[in-house]
Protein backbone atom coordinates (compact mmCIF):
# COMPACT_ATOMS: atom_id res chain seq x y z
CA UNK A 1 0.00 0.00 0.00
CA UNK A 2 1.42 3.39 -0.82
CA UNK A 3 2.53 5.96 1.89
CA UNK A 4 0.72 8.61 1.89
CA UNK A 5 1.92 11.83 3.53
CA UNK A 6 -0.53 15.25 4.39
CA UNK A 7 0.62 18.60 4.90
CA UNK A 8 0.73 19.94 8.20
CA UNK A 9 -2.79 21.55 9.52
CA UNK A 10 -2.39 24.20 11.37
CA UNK A 11 -3.32 27.69 11.74
CA UNK A 12 -2.62 30.80 14.34
CA UNK A 13 -5.55 33.56 15.12
CA UNK A 14 -6.10 36.56 16.89
CA UNK A 15 -8.96 39.17 17.46
CA UNK A 16 -9.48 42.31 19.06
CA UNK A 17 -12.31 44.38 19.92
CA UNK A 18 -13.64 46.71 22.81
CA UNK A 19 -14.55 43.37 24.67
CA UNK A 20 -12.40 40.82 24.36
CA UNK A 21 -8.21 40.02 23.03
CA UNK A 22 -8.61 36.48 21.87
CA UNK A 23 -5.38 34.22 20.60
CA UNK A 24 -5.70 30.78 19.42
CA UNK A 25 -2.54 28.29 17.68
CA UNK A 26 -4.15 25.21 16.27
CA UNK A 27 -2.29 22.19 15.11
CA UNK A 28 -5.26 19.75 14.02
CA UNK A 29 -3.26 16.60 14.12
CA UNK A 30 -1.45 16.56 17.49
CA UNK A 31 -1.25 14.15 20.79
CA UNK A 32 -3.93 16.36 22.75
CA UNK A 33 -1.41 18.70 24.20
CA UNK A 34 -3.72 21.53 24.80
CA UNK A 35 -3.74 24.33 26.60
CA UNK A 36 -6.74 27.55 27.42
CA UNK A 37 -6.59 30.07 29.81
CA UNK A 38 -9.07 32.49 29.50
CA UNK A 39 -9.92 33.76 32.86
CA UNK A 40 -13.33 31.68 33.30
CA UNK A 41 -12.20 28.38 35.41
CA UNK A 42 -15.38 26.00 34.17
CA UNK A 43 -14.58 27.07 30.53
CA UNK A 44 -10.48 26.72 30.47
CA UNK A 45 -11.28 23.03 32.17
CA UNK A 46 -13.64 22.04 29.32
CA UNK A 47 -11.78 23.94 26.12
CA UNK A 48 -8.46 21.56 27.77
CA UNK A 49 -10.87 18.28 27.06
CA UNK A 50 -12.20 19.30 23.74
CA UNK A 51 -8.43 19.74 22.26
CA UNK A 52 -7.17 16.70 24.65
CA UNK A 53 -9.59 13.93 23.21
CA UNK A 54 -9.52 15.64 19.93
CA UNK A 55 -6.17 15.11 19.84
CA UNK A 56 -5.45 18.88 18.85
CA UNK A 57 -1.93 20.83 19.99
CA UNK A 58 -1.99 24.49 20.92
CA UNK A 59 -3.80 26.88 22.92
CA UNK A 60 -6.43 29.62 23.64
CA UNK A 61 -5.90 32.59 25.41
CA UNK A 62 -8.22 35.45 25.85
CA UNK A 63 -8.74 38.61 27.94
CA UNK A 64 -12.62 40.00 28.35
CA UNK A 65 -14.73 41.75 30.31
CA UNK A 66 -15.25 39.64 32.51
CA UNK A 67 -16.55 42.70 34.91
CA UNK A 68 -19.31 42.38 32.93
CA UNK A 69 -20.01 38.36 32.38
CA UNK A 70 -18.18 35.60 30.76
CA UNK A 71 -20.69 36.25 27.76
CA UNK A 72 -18.28 37.89 25.55
CA UNK A 73 -15.08 35.78 25.88
CA UNK A 74 -17.53 32.70 25.59
CA UNK A 75 -18.79 33.41 22.30
CA UNK A 76 -15.54 35.50 21.18
CA UNK A 77 -13.41 32.43 22.02
CA UNK A 78 -15.80 30.25 19.75
CA UNK A 79 -15.37 32.55 16.77
CA UNK A 80 -11.26 32.59 16.96
CA UNK A 81 -11.01 28.65 17.73
CA UNK A 82 -13.30 28.15 14.91
CA UNK A 83 -11.77 30.42 12.19
CA UNK A 84 -8.75 28.41 13.07
CA UNK A 85 -10.39 25.09 12.37
CA UNK A 86 -11.05 26.82 9.40
CA UNK A 87 -8.32 27.60 8.07
CA UNK A 88 -5.78 24.60 9.43
CA UNK A 89 -8.85 22.42 7.16
CA UNK A 90 -7.78 24.46 4.19
CA UNK A 91 -9.38 22.95 1.24
CA UNK A 92 -11.04 19.77 3.44
CA UNK A 93 -8.95 17.79 0.97
CA UNK A 94 -8.53 14.11 1.80
CA UNK A 95 -10.59 14.28 5.01
CA UNK A 96 -13.68 11.81 6.18
CA UNK A 97 -16.10 14.96 6.63
CA UNK A 98 -18.43 12.88 8.77
CA UNK A 99 -17.58 12.11 12.48
CA UNK A 100 -20.76 10.67 15.33
CA UNK A 101 -20.16 10.25 18.75
CA UNK A 102 -22.23 8.92 21.87
CA UNK A 103 -20.22 10.20 24.77
CA UNK A 104 -21.32 9.24 28.37
CA UNK A 105 -20.13 10.79 31.67
CA UNK A 106 -21.38 8.82 34.49
CA UNK A 107 -25.64 9.02 34.35
CA UNK A 108 -24.96 11.95 31.13
CA UNK A 109 -25.37 10.82 28.07
CA UNK A 110 -24.69 13.27 25.06
CA UNK A 111 -24.51 12.43 21.08
CA UNK A 112 -22.97 14.73 18.66
CA UNK A 113 -22.55 14.23 14.66
CA UNK A 114 -20.51 16.78 12.62
CA UNK A 115 -20.52 17.22 8.95
CA UNK A 116 -17.43 19.49 7.68
CA UNK A 117 -19.51 20.95 4.88
CA UNK A 118 -18.53 24.03 4.68
CA UNK A 119 -21.47 25.44 6.14
CA UNK A 120 -21.78 27.25 9.72
CA UNK A 121 -24.78 25.13 11.13
CA UNK A 122 -25.66 24.21 14.73
CA UNK A 123 -28.58 22.79 16.36
CA UNK A 124 -28.15 22.25 19.94
CA UNK A 125 -30.63 20.54 22.44
CA UNK A 126 -28.54 20.36 25.43
CA UNK A 127 -31.46 21.52 28.30
CA UNK A 128 -28.99 22.00 31.45
CA UNK A 129 -30.90 22.99 35.17
CA UNK A 130 -29.23 25.73 36.55
CA UNK A 131 -25.17 27.21 36.91
CA UNK A 132 -22.14 25.07 37.37
CA UNK A 133 -20.85 26.99 39.78
CA UNK A 134 -20.87 30.85 38.85
CA UNK A 135 -20.78 29.35 35.14
CA UNK A 136 -24.12 30.39 32.80
CA UNK A 137 -24.04 26.45 30.96
CA UNK A 138 -25.93 28.69 28.23
CA UNK A 139 -22.78 29.89 27.36
CA UNK A 140 -21.90 26.21 26.43
CA UNK A 141 -24.51 26.66 23.70
CA UNK A 142 -23.16 30.25 22.47
CA UNK A 143 -20.20 28.62 22.07
CA UNK A 144 -21.13 25.69 19.75
CA UNK A 145 -23.50 28.01 17.45
CA UNK A 146 -20.38 30.11 16.98
CA UNK A 147 -17.73 27.46 16.60
CA UNK A 148 -19.77 25.62 13.96
CA UNK A 149 -20.85 29.04 12.29
CA UNK A 150 -17.34 29.97 11.86
CA UNK A 151 -15.57 26.84 11.74
CA UNK A 152 -18.42 26.25 8.73
CA UNK A 153 -19.23 22.81 10.01
CA UNK A 154 -22.33 21.24 11.12
CA UNK A 155 -23.06 20.37 14.43
CA UNK A 156 -25.53 18.37 16.51
CA UNK A 157 -25.61 18.22 19.75
CA UNK A 158 -28.34 16.53 21.59
CA UNK A 159 -28.54 15.25 25.23
CA UNK A 160 -29.97 11.35 26.20
CA UNK A 161 -29.52 11.54 29.43
CA UNK A 162 -28.48 13.08 32.61
CA UNK A 163 -28.94 15.27 35.67
CA UNK A 164 -25.79 16.46 37.00
CA UNK A 165 -25.00 19.78 35.24
CA UNK A 166 -20.83 19.51 34.91
CA UNK A 167 -21.46 16.01 33.96
CA UNK A 168 -23.80 16.65 30.70
CA UNK A 169 -21.91 20.00 29.75
CA UNK A 170 -18.38 17.66 30.01
CA UNK A 171 -20.22 14.67 28.26
CA UNK A 172 -20.95 17.48 25.09
CA UNK A 173 -17.18 19.31 24.79
CA UNK A 174 -15.65 15.48 24.63
CA UNK A 175 -18.56 14.19 22.24
CA UNK A 176 -17.71 17.16 20.10
CA UNK A 177 -14.15 16.49 19.99
CA UNK A 178 -14.60 12.60 19.34
CA UNK A 179 -16.78 13.24 16.34
CA UNK A 180 -14.95 16.42 14.66
CA UNK A 181 -11.51 13.99 15.34
CA UNK A 182 -13.37 11.67 13.01
CA UNK A 183 -14.79 14.28 10.54
CA UNK A 184 -10.89 16.06 10.21
CA UNK A 185 -9.70 12.59 9.99
CA UNK A 186 -7.55 12.07 6.99
CA UNK A 187 -8.33 8.91 4.75
CA UNK A 188 -6.60 6.66 2.68
CA UNK A 189 -8.63 5.82 0.98
CA UNK A 190 -9.87 9.20 -0.20
CA UNK A 191 -6.28 10.58 -0.39
CA UNK A 192 -6.41 14.23 -1.85
CA UNK A 193 -10.01 13.75 -2.96
CA UNK A 194 -12.82 16.27 -1.83
CA UNK A 195 -15.05 14.59 -0.09
CA UNK A 196 -18.34 16.44 -1.84
CA UNK A 197 -20.21 15.44 -5.42
CA UNK A 198 -19.50 19.31 -6.07
CA UNK A 199 -16.05 19.48 -5.65
CA UNK A 200 -15.76 21.78 -2.51
CA UNK A 201 -16.31 22.40 0.78
CA UNK A 202 -15.26 26.18 0.74
CA UNK A 203 -18.98 27.75 -0.25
Amino acid sequence: MPLVTFMVRSASVERKTKETNVAVVLELDGTGQFTAQTGVGFFDHMLTALGHHAFWDGSVRAQGDLEVDAHHTVEDVGIVLGQAIDRALGDRRGIARFGSAVVPMDEALVLCSVDISGRGYSFIDLPVPGPIGSFDPELATEFFKSLAAHGRFTLHIKLLSGNDRHHIVEAAFKALAVAFRQAAALSLQRQDAIPSTKGTLKE
